[in-house]
């Protein structure tokens, strides 16, 4: 059963009346159509009015951190009744970003040591219109404030206008620090060349080091921090530590929005290969497939914008267990796609009754997805069983 109302039963905005059983929508994809009933669930509001909410991420001792977009970095505590409350004071201590179109304050990711050091994570834009950079600092929260900021990474070289930034970031299994850039969309060819850290996915220990064994660590005007390369505008990653595998998604252009398994050394093909077509119509490229490019696990054209990306192995929903979720902001939906062997199987539609474009979906310590939705007066949600 999908849920049509909220935990206090307002209807959600495009359902159809509470109460009334629905299914989800069948969709075509790489394995074909397949018809398959949720388990049944419902949608908890449990904080509105954001201002472009982004990212969020859980806290051993409880608590959540959500970033907005717009600069801010706020806190989720318990309500005393399960739920998380966002505290109305927002975290201070964060340096000066730059905040224009696709820029802001980006993801928010603890340390796996939290518990002890208190250390974040944080990616943001920084500089002005004509010359900006994605950069990561690492952060002690001490109360509502960020303390001994540190700069990790500042993306190389500058690049104008506020544009496909990428941002996301996973811890690996080896503990260090991936980091997904998008291309800038200005010179995409930017994605395939080695001297710019545009198009890429990097990677870092959590103090700020190249790793010895990156890939392109010893070519001759390589960036050393390069480890994967030919991205668009990566909008989620994840490390997925039962499969040692690291996934990304990312934005194609009018269509070829990729999942992409990353591989260190690896070539995923922008703009030299791709699905999609130019905004105006105009073909990118003749070829899907090129000899040493990394084709990917899925492509989905017509775009559906992939945004946040998670694994699911809780307990609430059995079903759902390993997979995939992929938060959709033209499509309205998240996807499910779960994986055997490392392969992709046929894609659930879900939570298009909510009508909101969708920013993130993460799978809580308690078991549940959580979603941000996008924009202007985002919330968080919480799926839990109905």
């Amino acid at each position: 059963m999908v849920a049509t109302a909220d935990a206090c039963g307002r209807p959600w905005p495009g359902a159809k009346a509470s109460g009334r059983r629905a299914w989800i929508v069948l969709l075509m994809m790489l394995g074909g159509p397949l018809a398959t009933a949720a388990p049944a669930y419902r949608i908890e509001t449990l904080a509105i009015g954001l201002e472009r909410p982004w990212s969020l991420a859980f806290l051993p001792d409880g608590r959540a951190l959500l970033t907005e977009g717009a600069g801010r970095l706020r806190l989720l505590v318990p309500d005393g009744q399960g739920r998380l409350a966002l505290q109305a004071e927002a975290v201070a201590g964060l340096p000066e970003l730059y905040s224009e179109g696709q820029a802001g304050l980006f993801e928010v990711l603890p340390d796996p040591d939290f518990a002890n050091n208190q250390l974040l994570y944080l990616s943001y834009a920084t500089g002005t219109r004509e010359a900006n950079h994605l950069r990561v600092i690492r952060a002690r929260l001490d109360g509502m404030r960020l303390q001994d900021v540190r700069t990790l990474f500042t993306s190389q070289p500058a690049k104008p206008f506020g544009q496909h930034f990428g941002a996301r970031m996973a811890l690996l299994g080896d503990g260090t620090l991936a980091i997904a850039l998008g291309d800038g969309n200005v010179e995409r060819t930017d994605a395939q060349r080695l001297n710019t850290h545009l198009g890429k996915i990097v990677r870092i220990t959590r103090d700020g080091q190249v790793p010895a064994d990156n890939p392109f660590i010893e070519r001759p005007g390589a960036l050393p921090e390069i480890y994967s390369l030919g991205h668009r505008n990566p909008q989620g990653l994840v490390w997925v530590a039962e499969r040692q595998a690291l996934y990304e998604h990312e934005h194609g252009s009018k269509g070829g929005d990729e999942l992409n398994l990353i591989r260190s050394g690896a070539n995923y093909g922008w703009p030299l290969t791709t699905g999609g077509v130019d905004y105006t119509g105009a073909r990118i490229t003749p070829f899907r497939d090129l000899p040493g490019i990394t084709p990917p696990l899925l492509e989905w054209t017509p775009s559906i914008a992939p945004a946040g990306l998670t694994w699911y192995d809780g307990q609430g929903f059995p079903a759902w267990r390993g997979s995939l979720f992929v938060a959709a902001l033209r499509e309205k939906s998240v996807r499910r796609i779960p994986l055997v062997n490392g392969v992709p199987g046929p894609q659930e539609l879900l939570f298009q009754e909510l009508d909101q474009r969708l920013r993130d979906v993460r799978s809580g310590p308690d078991g549940n997805l959580w979603l941000l939705t996008d924009g202007e007066e985002g919330q968080v949600l919480r799926v839990v069983p109905g």
